[in-house]
């Protein structure tokens, strides 16, 4: 089939990952994509290698798409997805009535809470515009089977051993990934030692940040901080200044500061770290597949709405009461100082991302579900 997937940058990049790796599902599963986005700069770093099989478009305007209803060439996809409500040109749904009608569909964010499952799968009639009498679908990405399920590419998880024999306390699932090797790769200001406790650092700007630093200085272990790109890398240049701590980190804390990531890189990142920090949809889903204890950074929303999100998150994969309280205070649903990131804590969290990744494992992942489900409204 072919496919025509819409999305819109809204500031993080986060809409455009979780459509490319869609669209990367996809095309490894014999179909043709084109997508539509109206920033695709982040693609340089995000998927420097591009795809074949996935034209990228730029946003079009009512002028293209004119153009494009006159060459007899161009026809709508079979499938138009609709990433994250970001709507439709009016121009491109007037193209979508001609001929055989595709498979519209919402796909909608991330969520644990109840309305997902009550409102996956719904019909959405168009009553006016240029695609009256249409029907949109809305799909729920989800942690239940009553849901569109997670993205997991075919043969994602691998039970082979690692071909890392280097001790520690990091099992690879993922029998081709050499973490010694990619470890020694980085572009880091100083190698990573063989005692260093690996952390990764994707966030926001967390209130916690500051006591987390201070924490990870005094610890009774090494620990390296790898400080990913943009917004985490500025937050942790702030936190330290207010500290008045080196930027390279200070006591038992090294900061590396890494350079943007591929998504494959990004994924190896969670793979090799010891306890992954994530923001948003997509980093949160990657963090999950890796097995590896986590902490997730959820979107702030200014009604608060997050919070439920959240809640709603640790009660559907029954999250230790510990790492709750870690989550709630990351994210500014309460104040006070963090849980300490011990030995036996992330022993604890580890045990816990380990069995949640092989439950969510076994539900179908969100393309599959994806497919048979527009199978079906065809």
């Amino acid at each position: 089939m072919h496919w025509d997937i819409f999305c819109r940058v809204i500031d993080n990049h986060g809409d455009l990952g979780v459509c490319w790796r869609l669209c990367a599902d996809l095309t490894q599963r014999g179909h043709s994509v084109r997508l539509w986005v109206d920033d695709a700069s982040a693609l340089a770093w995000m998927a420097p290698q591009g795809c074949a099989s996935i034209k990228v478009h730029v946003w079009p305007t009512d002028a293209a798409l004119q153009t494009l209803a006159q060459d007899a060439a161009f026809k709508v996809g079979d499938v138009v997805v609709e990433a994250f409500g970001c709507a439709l040109p009016e121009a491109f749904q007037a193209l979508m009535v001609q001929g055989t009608p595709p498979v519209w569909i919402n796909l909608e964010y991330l969520s644990a809470e109840r309305y997902v499952a009550r409102s996956h799968g719904l019909a959405s009639p168009v009553m006016s515009g240029p695609a009256r009498g249409l029907m949109k679908w809305f799909f729920f990405p989800g942690f239940t089977p009553d849901t569109g399920g997670l993205l997991r590419e075919p043969n994602l998880l691998d039970t082979s051993p690692a071909q890392d024999n280097t001790p520690s306390p990091f099992i690879s699932r993922r029998s081709k990934f050499d973490r010694a090797a990619w470890l020694a790769a980085l572009p880091l200001d100083q190698p990573i030692a063989a005692n260093e406790r690996l952390i990764s650092l994707f966030c926001y700007e967390p209130a916690a940040l500051p006591d987390l630093l201070m924490q990870l200085s005094q610890a009774d272990e090494r620990t390296r901080l790898l400080v990913t790109q943009g917004r985490p890398s500025a937050a942790v240049t702030a936190a330290t200044q207010a500290l008045n701590l080196p930027p390279s980190g200070t006591g038992q804390l090294q900061i590396s500061q890494l350079p943007y990531f591929s998504q494959t890189d990004f994924d190896h990142l969670l793979w090799a770290c010891d306890l992954n920090f994530v923001r948003g949809e997509d980093s949160l889903v990657r963090a999950l597949w890796a097995g590896q204890p986590l902490v997730w950074h959820i979107y702030p929303q200014d009604d608060l709405a997050h919070h439920d999100k959240l809640h709603a998150f640790e009660a559907a994969l029954d999250m230790p009461l510990l790492l709750r309280k870690f989550h709630a205070i990351w994210n500014g649903l309460e104040t006070g100082p963090l849980p300490p990131v011990s030995r036996a804590m992330l022993e604890d969290w580890r045990d816990w991302s380990s069995r949640t990744q092989h439950r969510l494992q076994s539900q179908t992942d969100l393309t599959t579900a994806l497919l048979g489900f527009v199978a079906q409204k065809r």
